[in-house]
């Protein structure tokens, strides 16, 4: 994806769901989803461990997540993408899935891609977003 789509989606997103926030604040996916509050996005945290995050209802999944959500940002293993992807697929009402540095997975990349969404791998939001929007 050019530097120009990622920051006209990034402008235009409002919800960003964290997959794999946890309740250690040391966790990078807790630094990058409380940079996201920060910025004014609205954050959902996702992780069926959870029941709440930062004073938010976690959601064990991101097809449990009622409404919009524009970007799905996924902290989790490598072999979980393709999980996760299906997951985003079928939630229906999902813009980006974008998997956090040092994460890739081509069947996660061709499960979103066909299902008509758009899609990263391998990069930081927090970067992304600094750089482009900071």
């Amino acid at each position: 994806m050019d530097d120009q789509r990622l920051k006209q989606l990034l402008s235009e997103a409002k919800t960003i769901a964290v997959v794999g926030v946890s309740d250690n604040p040391n966790k990078t996916a807790n630094q990058i989803a409380e940079y996201l509050l920060r910025v004014g996005y609205t954050v959902i945290p996702v992780n069926p461990m959870l029941e709440q995050w930062n004073g938010r209802k976690a959601y064990p999944s991101v097809e449990s997540i009622p409404g919009r959500i524009d970007i799905v940002d996924v902290f989790r293993r490598s072999e979980f993408l393709a999980g996760v992807a299906e997951d985003a697929v079928r939630h229906g009402d999902v813009g980006l899935v974008f998997n956090q540095l040092g994460l890739s997975s081509p069947e996660a990349e061709r499960i979103v891609r066909d299902a008509g969404l758009d899609y990263i791998e391998n990069r930081c939001l927090y970067v992304e977003h600094a750089r482009l929007l900071g």
